[in-house]
Protein backbone atom coordinates (compact mmCIF):
# COMPACT_ATOMS: atom_id res chain seq x y z
CA UNK A 1 0.00 0.00 0.00
CA UNK A 2 1.75 3.49 -1.12
CA UNK A 3 0.97 6.32 1.66
CA UNK A 4 1.21 9.47 0.25
CA UNK A 5 0.90 13.22 0.86
CA UNK A 6 1.03 14.13 -2.88
CA UNK A 7 -1.71 13.93 -5.26
CA UNK A 8 0.10 11.93 -7.83
CA UNK A 9 2.28 8.55 -7.48
CA UNK A 10 5.79 9.17 -9.51
CA UNK A 11 6.14 6.51 -12.08
CA UNK A 12 2.47 5.58 -11.63
CA UNK A 13 -0.88 6.27 -13.06
CA UNK A 14 -4.02 6.74 -11.18
CA UNK A 15 -6.61 4.57 -13.13
CA UNK A 16 -9.36 4.34 -10.49
CA UNK A 17 -11.22 6.45 -7.72
CA UNK A 18 -11.96 4.11 -5.17
CA UNK A 19 -12.78 7.18 -2.69
CA UNK A 20 -12.84 8.41 0.25
CA UNK A 21 -11.20 6.74 2.96
CA UNK A 22 -11.15 7.96 6.91
CA UNK A 23 -9.62 6.85 9.86
CA UNK A 24 -10.32 8.61 13.46
CA UNK A 25 -10.05 7.99 17.11
CA UNK A 26 -10.88 9.76 20.22
CA UNK A 27 -7.98 9.70 22.83
CA UNK A 28 -7.65 10.28 26.16
CA UNK A 29 -4.89 10.14 28.99
CA UNK A 30 -5.50 9.21 32.62
CA UNK A 31 -6.09 11.91 35.25
CA UNK A 32 -2.90 11.33 36.61
CA UNK A 33 -0.78 12.21 33.32
CA UNK A 34 -3.41 15.10 33.23
CA UNK A 35 -2.44 16.49 36.66
CA UNK A 36 1.08 15.68 35.61
CA UNK A 37 0.46 17.84 32.42
CA UNK A 38 -1.12 20.87 34.55
CA UNK A 39 2.13 21.48 36.42
CA UNK A 40 4.26 21.31 33.62
CA UNK A 41 2.35 23.85 32.01
CA UNK A 42 3.39 26.13 34.70
CA UNK A 43 7.46 25.42 33.96
CA UNK A 44 6.74 25.58 30.57
CA UNK A 45 8.13 22.95 28.07
CA UNK A 46 7.23 20.13 25.79
CA UNK A 47 4.24 18.15 27.70
CA UNK A 48 5.70 14.58 26.95
CA UNK A 49 2.64 12.53 27.88
CA UNK A 50 0.84 14.98 25.33
CA UNK A 51 3.45 14.38 22.79
CA UNK A 52 2.72 10.37 23.04
CA UNK A 53 -0.58 10.62 23.35
CA UNK A 54 -1.04 12.38 19.79
CA UNK A 55 1.44 10.47 18.10
CA UNK A 56 -0.24 7.29 19.13
CA UNK A 57 -3.64 8.55 17.69
CA UNK A 58 -2.04 9.87 14.90
CA UNK A 59 -0.89 6.30 14.22
CA UNK A 60 -4.10 4.57 15.43
CA UNK A 61 -5.98 6.99 12.89
CA UNK A 62 -3.82 6.27 10.24
CA UNK A 63 -3.68 2.48 10.52
CA UNK A 64 -7.75 2.76 10.67
CA UNK A 65 -7.83 4.96 6.86
CA UNK A 66 -5.46 2.41 5.77
CA UNK A 67 -7.44 -0.88 6.95
CA UNK A 68 -10.49 0.73 4.92
CA UNK A 69 -8.26 1.50 1.99
CA UNK A 70 -7.57 -2.59 1.83
CA UNK A 71 -11.31 -3.10 2.03
CA UNK A 72 -11.66 -1.43 -1.03
CA UNK A 73 -8.68 -3.45 -2.69
CA UNK A 74 -7.02 -0.24 -2.85
CA UNK A 75 -3.39 0.33 -4.11
CA UNK A 76 -2.29 3.44 -2.72
CA UNK A 77 -3.73 6.18 -0.87
CA UNK A 78 -2.95 9.80 -1.81
CA UNK A 79 -3.75 13.43 -0.81
CA UNK A 80 -3.66 12.20 3.07
CA UNK A 81 -4.62 15.01 5.27
CA UNK A 82 -4.57 15.03 9.06
CA UNK A 83 -6.70 17.10 11.52
CA UNK A 84 -7.49 16.70 15.43
CA UNK A 85 -10.38 18.68 17.61
CA UNK A 86 -10.81 18.74 21.23
CA UNK A 87 -13.63 16.59 21.82
CA UNK A 88 -13.98 17.19 25.98
CA UNK A 89 -11.61 18.40 28.56
CA UNK A 90 -8.89 15.84 28.45
CA UNK A 91 -10.04 13.90 25.19
CA UNK A 92 -8.81 14.44 21.34
CA UNK A 93 -9.82 13.27 18.33
CA UNK A 94 -7.83 12.61 15.43
CA UNK A 95 -8.63 12.07 11.88
CA UNK A 96 -6.45 11.00 9.05
CA UNK A 97 -8.01 10.60 5.62
CA UNK A 98 -7.43 10.67 1.84
CA UNK A 99 -8.62 8.78 -1.18
CA UNK A 100 -7.69 5.07 -1.83
CA UNK A 101 -6.85 4.78 -5.94
CA UNK A 102 -5.98 2.39 -8.07
CA UNK A 103 -2.54 2.33 -10.10
CA UNK A 104 -0.97 1.11 -12.97
CA UNK A 105 2.71 1.31 -13.26
CA UNK A 106 3.66 3.84 -16.10
CA UNK A 107 5.30 2.10 -19.36
CA UNK A 108 8.84 4.28 -20.21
Amino acid sequence: MIISTTENVPGYEITEVLGVVIGNIVHSKHLGKDIAAAFKTLAGGEIRSYTEMMTEARNKALERMIDEAEKLEADAVIGIRFGSSSVMSGAAEMLAYGTAVKLTRKQR
